[in-house]
């Protein structure tokens, strides 16, 4: 299963109806959420996740970068997100976030930072639908991808298989034509895409090149 989220993150702001609709070709759109706390930036609330959804019957997967993130949990399910990610450093209690989320309809994932270590979380995967390995640092669209993460990747996919789960691998990150094989190889199913898509002349044209790249990296 190959999945590409364009981030909304590196779309025109004064234009992202538009731009949420060229790219309508994709498995799901991807809505990074910043408090300016957790991570050291703001980007979007509830009012601009709630106009992305009036605009596309996509899967709206929520990045939530935010602290606290139980708080916010019922204000984006009402604005229309189908998966709440949510980093485990911004939580206490990531399985009781999980469940909190199923209860109110959605889908639960969580979202770890490039120096944070995978093996405390393993046990837990059963509770999530998607594990987000970020290959920047949160908080600003932009960065270098760091093929070091890509290791937690390969951890991830064995437990995986071994437990039988059908939990999602998902990269978040400097994605782009160059560097989407590599983390394809590695086992990652869903790819985060924001100046790669967004940046290009034609951004559905951009959404099927990622596509086939990955198709071919993982069939290899």
């Amino acid at each position: 299963m190959i999945q590409i989220a364009p981030s909304i993150l590196a779309a025109n702001y004064a234009a992202l109806g538009e731009d949420v609709r060229k790219v309508a070709n994709a498995d799901l759109i991807h809505v990074d959420i910043m408090d300016g706390h957790f991570v050291p930036n703001l980007s979007f609330g509830p009012d601009v996740t709630k106009a992305v959804n009036g605009v596309t019957d996509q899967f709206l997967d929520m990045h939530l970068m935010i602290e606290e993130p139980e708080r916010w949990f019922d204000t984006y399910v009402r604005a229309g997100g189908d998966r709440l990610v949510f980093h485990v450093e911004a939580t206490d209690d990531h399985v009781g976030a999980a469940k909190q989320c199923r209860e109110l309809g959605v889908q639960s994932g969580f979202a770890i930072k490039p120096g944070t270590a995978i093996e405390p979380y393993l046990d837990d995967l059963e509770h999530f639908d998607q594990v987000m390995v970020m290959s920047v640092e949160p908080g600003f669209g932009g960065q270098k991808f760091m093929p070091e993460v890509l290791s937690k990747v390969m951890v991830l996919r064995d437990r995986i298989a071994e437990a039988g789960l059908d939990t999602i691998i998902g990269i978040d990150g400097g994605i782009a034509d160059a560097t989407i094989a590599q983390a394809a190889e590695a086992g990652v199913d869903a790819f985060v895409a924001g100046s790669a898509v967004f940046g290009a002349v034609n951004p559905a044209e951009a959404v099927e090149r990622l596509r086939e790249l990955a198709r071919e990296a993982a069939q290899a």
